[in-house]
């Protein structure tokens, strides 16, 4: 019961870390269970997509189609107090703008929106509007949404394991979670995140695997090239992007069969 017991606590801190959703106060923290907390990052992400598909399924009953899946972003956003939309805004203006990894790493930090970042952020919520907007007629639409937000979750987190953190203060918000991840670890955070793609159709599960493994290849030899390794931003910008992926890869099938 206390290994339960502290594996549910280590939930709730990646709950508190990946979303704006109250946990208890006496849930203890330190550097090391907040490390331990990133295995949970894929099943947060399951929450975080049920809870939109409920609300999703609710503004049916009052708005059409289109209306409630601009509202169901609005209220992933709120959830999420727009943790991962801001990491892809952050790393778009630093690689985009910076001319060394130094200048890279600085924008970074920088909380004010450039060019870039406002351009990556514009589509990638249109774009993910757009991309709903062709999943929503499917039945399975509820299931999809959950996969998105589920394994693109796990593969942002799985670049913990075998990247070097780069960001070089101590007070950033991500560094607890990005000093080290097991092998154990990143073997849990992606069985969990392929778990709701499985009542998915096979080709579907196999285009999937193989979309997710070659972008997570790509994208690291890209932030290798970039700028030596990873921040918390390139996580949020890695999430993103691969939620866009797994939407898109879907359509590619709806369209074969038409």
């Amino acid at each position: 019961m206390a290994a339960l017991k502290y594996q549910i606590q280590l939930f709730m801190l990646a709950l508190s870390f990946f979303s704006r959703l109250p946990i208890l106060a006496s849930i203890p923290y330190s550097r090391e269970r907040m490390n331990q907390a990133g295995r949970y990052f894929a099943l947060v992400g399951a929450l975080l997509g049920s809870l939109c598909v409920a609300f999703f399924t609710a503004a049916q009953w009052l708005f059409p189609d289109t209306i409630a899946l601009f509202l169901m972003m609005v209220f992933s956003l709120l959830l999420t107090g727009a943790f991962h939309e801001d990491g892809l805004t952050d790393m778009a203006d630093g690689i985009g703008g910076g001319m060394s990894v130094e200048k890279r790493l600085s924008i970074m930090k920088d909380s004010r929106i450039g060019t870039y970042g406002a351009s990556a952020l514009i589509m990638a919520l249109l774009g993910k509007f757009l991309f709903l907007s062709e999943l929503v007629r499917l039945d399975d639409f509820a299931l999809i949404v959950i996969c998105g937000y589920t394994l693109s979750r796990a593969i942002a987190a799985s670049l913990i394991f075998d990247m070097p953190y780069v960001s070089d203060t101590d007070a950033s918000k991500s560094k607890p979670l990005a000093e080290r991840q097991s092998r154990r670890e990143v073997i849990f955070l992606l069985l969990t995140g392929i778990a709701p793609c499985l009542f998915l159709p096979l080709e579907h599960i196999v285009a999937l695997v193989l979309v997710m493994a070659a972008f997570r290849w790509l994208f690291k030899a890209w932030l290798i090239k970039r700028i030596g390794g990873f921040t918390g931003d390139c996580l949020g910008a890695a999430q993103q992007v691969t939620e866009l992926l797994i939407y898109l890869t879907l359509i590619a099938f709806q369209m074969r069969t038409l």
